[in-house]
């Protein structure tokens, strides 16, 4: 070994009594280890190195992780759909007002404004503290309602009007900062968990309708029905919060994020480690020294130097010092953003432009196709083969298949045929170019599918395609295109329907596309 190395063997008398040599190392962190690897080729001395401890990969046995997260999914929108799908009793109390209407607008704009600002508070607050204040934002407006306002009713009608709006707002707050930090948090995970979270989307729509309708079948008081048909959605997202605190503690989620989060979940525990921060080294070549060429007894040493007895040689390494975390300023945050756009900016405009042209269609549009033999009721087998269809197509984004971010882009692009289809079946007004009934359902039932399908299989993908630290901001990323789509085909629903019938659709206060005795078409 080198001068360092023999120096380093020099014991002093005091020091060989015990047998062993102490060094504490506290100007360079070089194992000794790698010293003897470098000098072994030219000495010709085998070089022994301490194993690694490393962690087996968990496994979602019974694929109770898998069920969490859809039922994760079902609490994002579980709250909402709630207050918007008990329609029957809004029109009742609320008679003559657009507040179904109302109500999806004011989620969209708090909703984007949540997701902005939970990318920009991304590096600032923990996952799970953002998820949790999500729920509770998200029980108590439900909580609220159902007891003073469904149960002891005490409002009065114009009061209870923007307590429902405000409680919408509040929600959306809730739900989206929930939902944005956990496509961040499914980044982390393999990505059939994110397919699991957004399949779990579309079941909250299915819930819930059900839910309403076996509440009104089974209980004729609207009042008590509707209370029922409350509680039952907090009980729901109740399951969805505890399953969350359970699962955040798994072996299966906590390997996969300390292992994004850099914290290595591989290495186990070193036994040179004595619980201190310093480690315990031991000298090889003093075993050679003292038991080299055969020999039992000591042999001569160089320069006085006596032999080390029990042949160990003992360096204590200082720890690393902690580092104090602190805030990421305005520009590294701004910089840490271009550079995960960079990657996937083909993923964020494909979410983008799918979720833009559904909602130009959805539920708007389609609520207004009507026909003389079916009625009302063809709007509502329009969108409830819409929803099945957007179900099954989340679930067929769990096939193994590995889009470009330009191809993605492409097919959600071509999806821009659905808005002449879908004019074409209400216009001309009376005699629409596409009279028959089946044409909606068919194309409510092709847009439905690929909505489920590029509409998740972009946030799939998106996480794999950036280093492990950059999968929870990807996931908020794209959580903000996601929204972004949103915002732009509400605003061009909503343009259309202010264009259409100036005289009925000019602000919130006359603006009523689901009454049926304000639909004038299109």
């Amino acid at each position: 070994m080198g001068s360092v190395g023999a120096e380093r063997r020099r014991p002093t008398p005091a020091q060989t009594e015990s047998g062993v040599v102490q060094s504490y190392s506290f100007d360079s962190y070089q194992l000794e280890e790698e010293e003897i690897s470098k000098d072994a080729p030219e000495r010709g001395v085998l070089a022994l190195s301490e194993p690694d401890f490393e962690e087996t990969i968990p496994d979602d046995r019974y694929h109770g992780i898998y069920f969490a997260m859809l039922l994760a999914g079902v609490g994002f929108l579980l709250p909402y759909n709630s207050f918007i799908t008990d329609v029957d009793y809004l029109h009742h109390k609320f008679e003559g007002t657009s507040i179904v209407f109302d109500m999806s607008l004011t989620y969209i704009l708090v909703a984007l404004l949540a997701v902005i600002l939970n990318n920009v508070l991304v590096e600032r607050l923990s996952m799970h503290t953002r998820i949790t204040v999500g729920y509770i934002l998200a029980l108590g407006p439900l909580v609220f309602v159902s007891v003073f306002d469904v149960w002891l009713a005490k409002f009065t009608t114009a009061q209870a009007y923007i307590i429902n709006l405000v409680a919408v707002g509040v929600v959306a707050f809730g739900c989206t900062v929930q939902q944005s930090s956990f496509y961040g948090y499914m980044g982390m995970l393999p990505k059939r968990y994110t397919q699991g979270v957004m399949t779990g989307e579309s079941t909250a729509g299915v819930i819930i309708s059900l839910s309403r309708v076996f509440t009104k079948l089974l209980i004729s008081d609207e009042t008590t029905n509707t209370l029922i048909f409350f509680l039952v959605s907090i009980s729901m997202e109740m399951l969805c919060f505890l399953l969350h605190l359970l699962v955040r503690r798994s072996r299966f989620v906590r390997y996969y994020t300390n292992h994004a989060q850099g914290k290595d979940p591989g290495k186990g525990h070193d036994p040179r480690d004595n619980g201190t921060g310093y480690r315990v080294h031991h000298d090889v070549t003093a075993e050679e020294v003292r038991f080299g060429n055969g020999g039992t007894g000591p042999p001569s040493t160089e320069e006085g130097v006596e032999d080390i007895v029990g042949g160990t040689y003992v360096r204590f390494d200082a720890p690393k010092a902690k580092i104090r975390r602190s805030w990421p300023g305005v520009r590294d945050m701004i910089l840490h953003r271009y550079v995960v756009s960079r990657v996937i900016w083909a993923y964020m405009l494909s979410i983008a432009v799918t979720y833009s042209i559904t909602l130009c269609l959805f539920p708007g549009l389609e609520s207004e196709i009507r026909n003389p033999k079916l009625g009302e009721w063809l709007p509502i087998l329009i969108m409830a083969t819409f929803n099945m269809s957007d179900f099954v197509g989340k679930i067929l984004a769990a096939l193994p298949y590995d889009w470009s971010g330009g191809r993605l882009l492409f097919f959600s692009c071509l999806r821009v045929v659905f808005i002449p289809l879908f004019v074409m079946c209400v216009y001309p007004a009376g005699t629409p170019i596409l009279s028959h009934p089946a044409w909606p359902c068919l194309f409510s039932l092709l847009m439905g599918v690929t909505n489920g399908y590029f509409g998740s299989v972009p946030m799939i993908q998106a996480a794999g395609k950036v280093p492990p630290e950059q999968r929870e901001l990807a996931g908020n990323t794209m959580t903000v295109s996601y929204m972004t789509g949103l915002m732009v085909g509400s605003t061009v629903a909503y343009a259309a329907y202010s264009f259409t019938a100036p005289g009925t659709r000019t602000g919130f206060s006359t603006l009523n596309i689901h009454t049926p005795a304000n639909a004038t078409g299109y």
